[in-house]
C-alpha cells in the first residue's frame, strides 16, 4: 500500500484538496478537486492522474450540506476510489496566523488554540479552516496535520505598508496591522512565475485574486509589498457576501439609527453585503456572471471597476506595473471580469 499525503484547503464557500502519493522522496499528484458553492448550491468534481472525471450535485439551495459533510463525503470517497493509498498527513490552509505564525507549523493541542483565539479576525474563515483538522483528528488521532498561514506571506511588508493611523498603543499592544490574506495563493504564484515567465519573476507584479473572497496584492521580487485586506478578511475588493472598503460612518449611522450591535454588524459585514446584498441574486459569481437580472449586470460592473482602481492603488505602490496576473476561481474563469478590467 502506497502513502499519501492529504492537501485540504477549505475556504469560506469551497472546500479544494488533492491526494498526492509519497514515491522515495517525490510526491506525485494522485487526485484533486473541490466542492463548490457550499452553503448555495454544493456540487463535488474531481479528476485523477489518469483523466477520469468524477462529479455529484446536491442541489441549489441545500443550505445544510456544510463543510463538515463536505470532509466526510471526500474521506469516504478517497476510501472507496483510492484503497490502495493510506493517508499519512494532512496540510491545511489556514486564513489567519496573527502575529505569532509565520510559517508553516505542527498542529498540537497548543497551536491548535493559539488558531482558534484568531477567529474573531476571520470569522467566516477561520472556523471552517479548523473544522477540518477536528474532523481527521476523530478520524485517526496519530495523524500529524500541518497548518499554513496565508498572513505569512505578507510579513515581508515594508512597515507602512502594515500600519494603520491608529492609536499607537493598539499598535504596539493589541497587534492590530495589517496582515493579508490569500498568502498560499500569492506564495505559489510568485515561486511558480519562475519557472513559467522568469523574466517576470522578480519584476512589479500585481496579481488578482478574485473569487468568493477577493483581493490583489503587489510584488517586487517575488516579495509582497503591500495588499488590499487588512487587519481582517473584510478589506479591499467587493466579495461574494463582504463589501470590502465601506466607509466607517455607514457603521456608525446603522449602530445609531439601526440599533446594530456587535453581533449583528459581524452578520451585516460577513454574510449580507457583496454580490449577494448588492445584487440580491446570488453570492456565487458564477450565478451573477450568467444572470439577465439587471442587478446581477451592474454587480459585475461594479467588481471590475472596483479591480481596476485597487490595482491602479498597488501599481503606485511599487512604482510601476510589468506584469497583471489573474487567479482564483473568477480570476481564472472569468473573461467577463477580466476583459473590462484590462481595458480600464
Amino acid at each position: 500500500m502506497s502513502q499519501g499525503i492529504l492537501v485540504i484547503n477549505a475556504g469560506s464557500s469551497s472546500l479544494k484538496f488533492t491526494l498526492f502519493k509519497k514515491e522515495n522522496q517525490d510526491l506525485i499528484d494522485v487526485t484533486s478537486g473541490q466542492v463548490a458553492g457550499i452553503g448555495s448550491h454544493p456540487r463535488f468534481k474531481a479528476e485523477d492522474s489518469l483523466g477520469e472525471k468524477y462529479s455529484h450535485d446536491w442541489g441549489k439551495g441545500n443550505k445544510e450540506f456544510g463543510h463538515a459533510e463536505c470532509l466526510n463525503f471526500l474521506l469516504e470517497w478517497l476510501s472507496e476510489n483510492f484503497e490502495n493509498i493510506r493517508i499519512i498527513a494532512a496540510g491545511h490552509r489556514i486564513v489567519h496566523g496573527g502575529p505569532d505564525f509565520t510559517a508553516p507549523a505542527l498542529i498540537d493541542d497548543i497551536s491548535l488554540k493559539q488558531i482558534e483565539s484568531l477567529t474573531p479576525l476571520a470569522p467566516l474563515h477561520q472556523p471552517h479552516n479548523i473544522a477540518p483538522i477536528r474532523i481527521l483528528q476523530d478520524y485517526d488521532n496519530s495523524l500529524p496535520q500541518v497548518a499554513c498561514f496565508d498572513t505569512a506571506f505578507h510579513r515581508t511588508q515594508p512597515e507602512l505598508a502594515q500600519m494603520y493611523p491608529i492609536p499607537r498603543q493598539l499598535i504596539e499592544e493589541e497587534k492590530i496591522r495589517r496582515y493579508g490574506m490569500h498568502g498560499l495563493s500569492y506564495e505559489y504564484i510568485a515561486n511558480h512565475l519562475k519557472k513559467v515567465a522568469p523574466d517576470i519573476a522578480d519584476e512589479r507584479v500585481v496579481i488578482a485574486h478574485i473569487g468568493s473572497g477577493a483581493s490583489i496584492a503587489a510584488l517586487k521580487d517575488g516579495r509582497s509589498q503591500a495588499t488590499t485586506m487588512g487587519f481582517t478578511a473584510l478589506e479591499g475588493l467587493p466579495m461574494g457576501t463582504r463589501p470590502g472598503n465601506i466607509d466607517p460612518g455607514i457603521l456608525l449611522w446603522l449602530m445609531q439609527n439601526k440599533g446594530f450591535d456587535a453581533a449583528r454588524m459581524e452578520k451585516f459585514l460577513y454574510h449580507e453585503c457583496g454580490m449577494l446584498g448588492f445584487t440580491e441574486v446570488s453570492n456565487d459569481f458564477y450565478e451573477v456572471e450568467i444572470s439577465e437580472d439587471p442587478r446581477a449586470k451592474q454587480g459585475y460592473a461594479l467588481m471590475a471597476y472596483q479591480t481596476a482602481r485597487h490595482i491602479a492603488s498597488l501599481t503606485a505602490a511599487i512604482g510601476g506595473l510589468d506584469a497583471l496576473i489573474f487567479t482564483a476561481g473568477v480570476g481564472e474563469r472569468g473573461p467577463l471580469l477580466r476583459g473590462p478590467v484590462c481595458e480600464q
